[in-house]
């Protein structure tokens, strides 16, 4: 065990430095500049909205850099092994690919943690400086937020075990527009009741990550409590639905010859 854990630790650890010399970390600047200039010029378009506004900004911005940072370093982590005949040598190593999977997803994971967290201390600092509190449940719109993004990060990594970059981000990428548009595909699939057209919808409802489960920024903005059921349920449906990408990704990328 402490050897399984210790191949995974170093092939995670290798990715997140391999994230930090492609300097992704350079969008907390371009988030806390987005910010203070939101929080600078909001005086003269609003009145008595500035603290929701700079919240509502604050945590979609968290989520959209997060999901671009996923999106792009996760499609090409198993790639790049390829292209640079890197994988030869791990493969041959005593390093199993299930390990070698684990180890790049969480690699991906605490790099986005590391996006997150640091976007979030400016993010607080910020609110709390302009209303002089702190609600908890911006903290809470933050940790959701941040499950949804290492459900991202799965599905990246499982579109990366078989296919190219280009092909991975824009997969990627329709997950997770999908996955914010799922109601409203359910919704819309009933006005081709009796089709094929809504079979596909509803099929597309059931198969994509409903990623609104993860989304309460709306009740953070106004102060809309959230209950502990929604909570647990949404904290629940991301671990099984990782799990789910975790497995279905380790059973592709067992299969694939590197020869």
């Amino acid at each position: 065990m402490r050897s399984f854990i210790t191949k995974v630790w170093a092939i995670g650890e290798n990715t997140f430095k391999e994230a930090i010399r492609d300097r992704i970390l350079y969008s907390i600047v371009f988030f806390a500049i987005l910010i203070l200039i939101i929080s600078t010029v909001l005086d003269v378009v609003t009145i008595g909205q500035k603290t929701k506004i700079i919240k509502d900004v604050g945590l979609a911005s968290i989520s959209l850099f997060g999901a671009l940072i996923a999106i792009f370093v996760g499609i090409g982590l198993v790639y790049k092994e390829l292209d640079k005949r890197t994988i030869y040598t791990i493969v041959s190593k005593p390093v199993t690919r299930f390990q070698f999977i684990l180890g790049k997803y969480l690699g991906l994971v605490f790099t986005i943690f590391v996006e997150v967290a640091a976007m979030s201390v400016i993010f607080c600092l910020i609110v709390f400086f302009e209303s002089g509190s702190l609600d908890l449940l911006l903290l809470e719109a933050i940790a959701l937020t941040f499950l949804e993004l290492m459900l991202i990060c799965a599905v990246a990594i499982f579109f990366s075990c078989f296919t190219t970059p280009i092909l991975s981000g824009m997969f990627t990428l329709g997950v997770y527009i999908i996955g914010h548009l799922t109601y409203d595909l359910y919704e819309f699939s009933a006005t081709f009741k009796g089709t094929g057209l809504e079979i596909l919808l509803k099929v597309l409802y059931y198969v994509f990550p409903n990623l609104d489960n993860f989304n309460i920024r709306g009740n953070a903005v106004h102060g809309l409590p959230v209950s502990a059921d929604f909570l647990l349920f949404s904290i629940m449906y991301g671990i099984l639905y990782i799990v789910l990408l975790f497995v279905v990704s380790s059973f592709i990328f067992n299969r694939r010859d590197f020869k």
